[in-house]
């Protein structure tokens, strides 16, 4: 019961391609492409639903495309709602319920796709006012159950969990807190209890208030015209009716008026994530945009860009960094970013503000520009082979509110940025001292090689979701040991001299996975022996050890364990090791205090044999176990598992979580406990384990 760990396996493939490049000559620049962009065909109905039609006959395919242009807000305690309403719409309408809408439109090959501001699918042009009529009727006559909202309540929470643990994850969302602001649309993030706290009436509200015609744009594209496709809309849309949506008040955070260096602590982390950040007062319509593109495009855009060059080729600090530059209607930014080794985090961050600063002081090469400016426009070109590009423009320039040849001398603007343009533009976007340098990683390994980024050699902390936590609060009791804790726990969940004598133990717990109804069957016999039964209904998985040998089983087969693998099952086998530590060899170590789900809880390292590290989490108010981190190398990779353990009950006299949450590699799955039972006397033939001969 105190060791439980399980991992649901499945087959990760790799694939990689290696070439040799010469990179002693780079490619001369190509001539610059003379493009002659497409026209879109435009009409607005009286709702105002403002409509794109771009032409392709090529391809027997038409793809709509519905843009909802209603305005940001921030949602606060019900932070997720516009994603679960945009996850809600195609579940169902008045007429059909959402398993007769997918057979609807599977019927005729197509699909629908939606997401909190926009809904689009394709389908073959013979079948168009089909697929058409059954979209209108998923985006007029939305109808939202309560099943199918309490199932995407529970896959946000589910995602919530897994980005828990994934360090990009974190960092994105906490370098968002910090250069939007916590209380602004860009910047404020969903948590568990906000998703929960959403109803059905929240949903059906947001949906009447910003589903609305008059701030939508519609792209069609394909085998279709514009006179099919207005008969078409006017058919099907002309009775949408418009509204007034309201726009809510609030403020961007402002460019820190000097460097911050912050750091969200992953103790067990081996690399770092970095974020060099800053907000830009940086608009679609800004005279400058395109000098900053080009500048950004020098800094950090692409593979030849001089961070990559830096970071990458010359001092092999990491795999790949990128520098983004985002605009929109709001607010802009610039955000660097790579993930490097604990070691060389401080050296990765100087490099990037060495750039950044060179940016600014010197002229870029004529050669650089030129070739920067070649790659962009071949990118430019590129995405017109596209015609939903064509449309995505026109929606754009009326969205926008920008100039009708916007997108026509997209390419002259380019060509006409100067050296001069690009070192102007970069001393107002890119100032070192300015901006955010935030990092995901190990705070005792690289926390006080950072100190010296900042100017007045002060760290910020945050959690994962970007709140300030005071590392303070975080120093240990002089008084308290690991031992202590340990014993407390037991004493928690039955009293250790009751703990000791369990000679055996069985616990079933019940989950879903994509979709799949999932069983887990767990038993264990004093001192070492255990079971372990995965039933996915698809496929079983089985571990076994005998206090000797050890198998596992799956659908690659029944494999005998030997060697480290043995060694691991053997350590993973005890039964309620940390009640014998000194005589198995474990080793306890206290490290600190951390925040668990909002719960103040002692960090312990627990050292097994062959360096077998878990770090868990005690309530201190409780003493129970809130939470347990261990990572493992197994021949797909390195992977960190994550057990949440959650409301406690009593089970014959035992407390044992009645909830348990997994998250890896990116998967993540909620479990019920079934029963727990102890001490039924089980017997020793379901742990044998047979060797091949």
């Amino acid at each position: 019961m105190k060791n439980i760990k399980f991992l649901l396996f499945s087959t990760l493939v790799f694939i990689s391609m290696f070439a040799q490049v010469d990179r002693t000559n780079p490619p001369k620049p190509g001539i610059a492409p003379k493009i002659n962009i497409g026209k879109a065909e435009s009409f607005t109905l009286e709702n105002g639903l403002k409509v794109f039609v771009v032409e392709n006959h090529k391809i027997p395919k038409v793809t709509f495309s519905f843009d909802f242009d209603y305005p940001f807000s921030v949602e606060g305690e019900k932070a997720g709602l516009s994603e679960i309403v945009g996850g809600l719409i195609g579940t169902g309408t008045e007429s059909k319920s959402k398993s007769e809408i997918d057979e609807s439109v599977d019927f005729i090959g197509a699909n629908i796709n939606s997401s909190s501001r926009e809904i689009s699918g394709s389908v073959l042009s013979k079948y168009t006012e089909d697929y058409f009529s059954i979209l209108s009727d998923v985006i007029l006559n939305a109808k939202f159950e309560p099943s199918e909202l309490e199932k995407l309540q529970k896959q946000a929470v589910s995602g919530l969990k897994s980005e828990e643990a994934e360090p990009n994850s974190i960092a994105s969302k906490v370098t968002n807190s910090l250069i939007f602001g916590k209380n602004s649309p860009y910047g404020e993030n969903k948590t568990e209890q906000t998703v929960k706290s959403i109803t059905l009436d929240d949903v059906k509200t947001f949906y009447k208030n910003n589903f609305i015609p008059n701030v939508t744009y519609l792209a069609i594209v394909g085998d279709i015209n514009k006179n099919q496709a207005e008969k078409l809309v006017n058919k099907y849309l002309a009775k949408w009716q418009k509204g007034e949506v309201t726009k809510s008040d609030f403020e961007f955070a402002r460019q820190p008026f000097v460097r911050k260096v912050s750091i969200v602590d992953r103790p067990n982390a081996v690399q770092s994530v970095i974020h060099v950040a800053t907000p830009l007062k940086l608009k679609q319509d800004s005279k400058d945009l395109f000098a900053a593109k080009v500048a950004n495009s020098i800094l950090g855009g692409g593979f030849t860009s001089r961070l990559n060059l830096n970071l990458r080729e010359k001092h092999g600090f990491t795999y790949g960094i990128r520098s983004s530059l985002m605009q929109d209607e709001l607010m802009g930014s610039l955000d660097i970013s790579c993930e490097v080794r604990n070691s060389v985090t401080d050296s990765s961050l100087s490099e990037i503000l060495s750039e950044m600063k060179k940016m600014r002081n010197e002229l870029v090469s004529a050669k650089e520009l030129d070739a920067i400016k070649k790659y962009m426009i071949g990118n430019f070109a590129l995405s017109l082979e596209q015609p939903e590009t064509i449309a995505k423009f026109a929606i754009n320039i009326a969205k926008y509110n920008l100039p009708a040849d916007f997108y026509e001398t997209y390419l002259e603007k380019i060509e006409k940025v100067t050296a001069e343009d690009v070192q102007a533009v970069s001393k107002k976007y890119f100032d070192p001292g300015k901006i955010h340098l935030i990092v995901v990683g190990s705070n005792e390994q690289i926390g006080t090689n950072l100190k010296k980024l900042s100017p007045n050699g002060k760290i910020n902390y945050y959690d994962t979701y970007g709140n300030e936590v005071d590392i303070s609060a975080k120093i240990l009791p002089a008084d308290i040991t690991a031992e202590q804790i340990v014993d407390k726990y037991y004493e928690a969940i039955g009293g250790k001299e009751k703990i000791s004598q369990i000679k055996d133990e069985q616990v079933i717990m019940k989950g879903n996975v994509q979709g799949y109804d999932l069983e887990i069957s767990i038993s264990r016999k004093f001192p070492n022996k255990f079971y372990f039964l995965l039933d996915l209904g698809i496929m079983q998985q089985i571990q076994k050890f005998d206090g000797k040998n050890a198998m596992v089983s799956g659908m690659q087969g029944e494999k005998i364990l030997e060697g480290e693998e043995l060694e691991t099952m053997k350590i993973e086998s005890e039964m309620n090791p940390l009640l014998r530590a000194k005589e198995l060899g474990i080793e306890l170590k206290l490290v600190g205090i951390e925040e668990v789900n909002g719960k103040k809880a002692y960090k312990i390292d627990v050292i097994k044999p062959k360096n077998n590290v878990t770090t868990e989490y005690y309530d201190i108010s409780t003493g129970l176990k809130l939470q347990e981190i261990s990572t493992r190398n197994t021949e797909q990779g390195q992977f960190t598992t994550t057990i949440v353990y959650g409301e406690y009950k009593d089970f014959n006299g035992y407390k044992f979580p009645a909830s348990i949450s997994q998250s890896v590699a990116g998967q993540s799955f909620d479990l019920t406990v079934e029963s727990y039972i102890v001490n039924s006397g089980l017997e020793d033939g379901i742990f044998v384990v047979e060797k091949q001969q």
